[in-house]
């Protein structure tokens, strides 16, 4: 089961932030997911740990839906806040037409 995407699901609206950084100096775009949606999150996370199916980085696999474009990635759990970061890329951003400072709002399953 590792690397598969469950039934759970959600929807979250946030702010879109971009983080710069790393050795390369990239950029990045982030939505944090906090909150209710992120304790979900969190708890998926858990019982997959438990289960011995967890992934790198204490990741869950999944996928998202911004407007009308899906897409598969990753979220992360976020030390600084205790939310989870989902990575949206440059294709996703412009076919939706966000950027900095917009709210999204993200359908997850997981």
């Amino acid at each position: 089961m590792s690397g598969e995407i469950g039934g759970e699901q959600l929807t979250y609206t946030g702010t879109l932030w971009r983080w710069t950084g790393g050795a390369n100096g990239g950029t990045w775009h982030f939505l944090t997911i906090g909150g209710e949606a992120g304790e979900a999150l969190s708890g998926t996370a858990l019982m997959r740990k438990l289960e011995g199916v967890s992934r790198g980085f204490g990741s869950l696999k999944v996928k998202a839906r911004i407007g009308d474009s899906t897409f598969v990635t990753s979220v992360f759990p976020s030390k600084s806040d205790g939310g989870w970061l989902l990575p949206v890329k440059a294709s996703v951003r412009k076919a939706e037409r966000v950027g900095e400072g917009d709210e999204v709002t993200v359908a997850l399953s997981y």
